[in-house]
């Protein structure tokens, strides 16, 4: 069970504490102001979900709570209530229980709305940080930080903090209350990646679900698997063509990518040698077909210089996991790509990337090359366990199109 006063000691024996922060759904998404009588219960934690202090992503599992205790107040603390709880119990089917419910009624005389997990807060013992709901299922639920500066740790019990936070939360409510679109990106318009050539046969699918294994049982610590987004499958054609001119800051491909409602997206990537960092923009919706459309579309909108590269299929397996410290999220993608007039021309490879950030303060991008490269030194370890090549590279799909064309040669058509 919870103390009142939850604590662990950290590394250098500083005291550390955790809450949940649970009461009425109109403090998040603004349809009520805060009122003295608002029910607010407090949950304090065994331990702090982070590893380190300040983190970002914090993800709650209500069964893992164990047995917990509900403190239960009004916001201006006349009423107090007291009472033990199952974690699991706290939201079935992601409404309140019985216990919640009783705890909430004994502080408060009027009928409450719908109740919700708030905040998580934790402290090093010295400040504290607040933590906002941007998700939650009757399962767990998601908090990223939103303090930019640490309030103080003493007296979170009497909530003090809350006006403070729920003032942040509101300046930011199209970023957290809005479903996933509590997501920015670091380095706008660019593409960070890493990449590793596979020599054939690769079982991609395999690999991909060990990989996932490892990541979500702790293998990369200070790693968590992305929330509700952490596995996806994909299998899509590419119409690549090579962007050779007019000038040397066009070079680079432009690829058309048949989506689902029959439309194409336009893939274009700016380079001129591979790299690790590439210009990149997509454009979504483009009604062609591939009976000249693409090359018309090359030469009169885009209006480059380009060759026709052979156009292929991939097949990818992906985990998305995300940095409990910084909210960065990344990729580990392993793919298969076939020549379509060539199925016997392949490429293996498993990728690295950076995709976005889960922030709602402001995202430190340095963070972003240094996780990187501790990243990749765990998946090179990963790779070589399995008699798999671990060295880093930037050979791109352009590069081995062009590869492919050289031994066949008739695969390639300018664009007239």
């Amino acid at each position: 069970m919870s103390s009142t006063t939850p604590g662990t000691a950290d590394a250098a024996g500083r005291p550390q504490a955790a809450w949940l922060v649970l009461g009425g759904l109109h403090l998040l998404n603004g349809t009520a102001p805060l009122a003295d009588a608002d029910p607010v219960v407090l949950v304090p934690l065994d331990r702090p979900f982070e590893q380190t202090f300040p983190g970002n992503t914090v993800v709650v599992d209500w069964a893992a709570l164990g047995t917990v205790r509900l403190e239960a107040r009004d916001v201006a603390g006349t009423r107090t209530h007291g009472a033990v709880a199952q974690g699991a119990g706290l939201f079935p089917d992601m409404l309140p229980g019985a216990e919640l419910r009783a705890a909430v009624a004994a502080v408060s005389d009027a009928a409450n709305g719908p109740l919700v997990p708030l905040f998580y807060v934790s402290s090093d013992g010295t400040s504290a940080h607040v933590h906002s709901q941007i998700r939650f299922l009757a399962e767990d639920a998601c908090f990223i930080r939103i303090t930019e500066e640490p309030v103080p740790a003493a007296g979170i019990e009497e909530l003090g903090w809350l006006p403070q936070a729920l003032a942040r939360h509101a300046e930011q409510f199209l970023f957290l209350n809005n479903h996933q679109r509590y997501y920015r990106k670091c380095f706008p318009g660019k593409e960070l990646e890493y990449k590793y050539t596979l020599t054939p046969p690769v079982d991609a699918w395999t690999l991909t679900l060990e990989l996932y294994r490892d990541v979500k049982g702790g293998a990369l610590p200070g790693y968590l698997m992305e929330y509700r987004d952490e596995y996806q499958a994909w299998d899509y054609l590419n119409h690549l063509f090579e962007v050779t001119g007019p000038t040397e800051d066009e070079r680079g491909y432009a690829s058309f990518i048949p989506t689902t409602d029959g439309k194409h997206l336009l893939k274009r990537k700016w380079y001129a040698e591979d790299a690790f960092e590439r210009r990149e923009t997509h454009t979504y919706g483009l009604s062609l077909a591939d009976d000249g459309g693409f090359e018309r579309y090359v030469t009169e909108e885009l209006k480059v210089e380009a060759v026709r590269l052979p156009s292929f299929r991939r097949v990818r397996y992906d985990i998305n996991f995300e940095s409990a410290r910084t909210g960065h999220v990344y990729g580990i993608f392993f793919d298969h790509c076939s020549l379509v007039d060539a199925r016997d021309v392949t490429l293996n490879q498993c990728e690295l990337e950076y995709l976005r950030s889960r922030t709602a303060v402001e995202p430190d991008e340095a963070d972003v090359s240094k996780e990187m490269a501790e990243i990749a030194t765990w998946l090179e370890s990963f790779l070589r366990e399995r008699g798999l090549n671990s060295e880093r590279g930037f050979y791109s799909k352009r590069t081995f199109l062009k590869d492919a064309v050289a031994a066949r040669p008739e695969l390639a058509r300018p664009v007239v």
